[in-house]
């Protein structure tokens, strides 16, 4: 698409923030206003949009992608939303160790371990681990307490919390880099900690090398969206 405005402004409305183009307000893909919850993050949704040249690409957009997400999905499916969160607690990569090798082994105990400690100090979610092949179930009551902190969020932080999840493949990772416990960089070398263990065995190769820097980005887009739409970033 064609860049067919001049000017963006944010603008304070009632229901909170408003971004214009030439004096008009961004719908998202369903027609939607596009409401925003913080100033913050209204002011890095002006630069996105101010940033495009003469053809507009939305992969340049992640912020204004997330937004779009929170209100024409986040808020209409935010009991499914939570529901797919949630899930992760059963299959949480941090929670499935190797038996070998015992250098491995050992990586992911002191690289992992410090997360759940965390995890359970700041939320009281004590999630078991397992290791080799083994499965492991967790307790009903750890589950409803996981359900309860992600009910919480609101609509604009389950969108960034669900893809955090997803891209990690741990809600563990994904609660603690929203808790700002850990920063993005951090998030994806630990969700990555196997592949990079293999990597340092056998070698890198350029589609690894790619598929890192892609998930570093999600990551990272996933991490600044939840902390921009933060109540005190207002």
């Amino acid at each position: 698409m064609r860049r067919f405005y001049k000017k963006v402004e944010k603008v304070k409305d009632d229901d909170g923030w408003i971004i214009l183009l030439d004096g008009k307000s961004i719908k998202t893909p369903a027609r939607q206003t596009l409401f925003l919850p913080t100033i913050a993050l209204a002011e890095n949704i002006v630069l996105e949009w101010e940033e495009q040249g003469l053809e507009i690409d939305p992969l340049t957009m992640p912020l204004t992608g997330y937004a779009y997400s929170a209100i024409d999905r986040s808020q209409p499916m935010k009991n499914q939303l939570i529901e797919q969160i949630c899930a992760y607690a059963q299959s949480d990569v941090l929670c499935y160790r190797v038996d070998k090798p015992i250098d491995l082994a050992g990586r992911q105990e002191i690289e992992w371990q410090p997360i759940l400690d965390w995890l359970s100090a700041s939320r009281g979610i004590d999630l078991r681990v397992t290791s080799g092949i083994n499965q492991v179930e967790q307790e009903p009551g750890v589950l409803e307490l996981v359900k309860s902190n992600v009910s919480s969020f609101d609509q604009f932080q389950l969108t960034g919390l669900h893809a955090a999840t997803i891209s990690s493949g741990s809600i563990v990772l994904g609660l603690a880099l929203i808790d700002k416990f850990i920063d993005f960089k951090k998030t994806q070398e630990l969700s990555s900690l196997e592949e990079l263990y293999q990597m340092e065995k056998w070698g890198r190769d350029i589609e690894t090398i790619q598929r890192h820097d892609a998930l570093r980005q999600e990551i990272y887009n996933a991490g600044r969206f939840m902390e921009l739409v933060k109540p005190e970033a207002l």
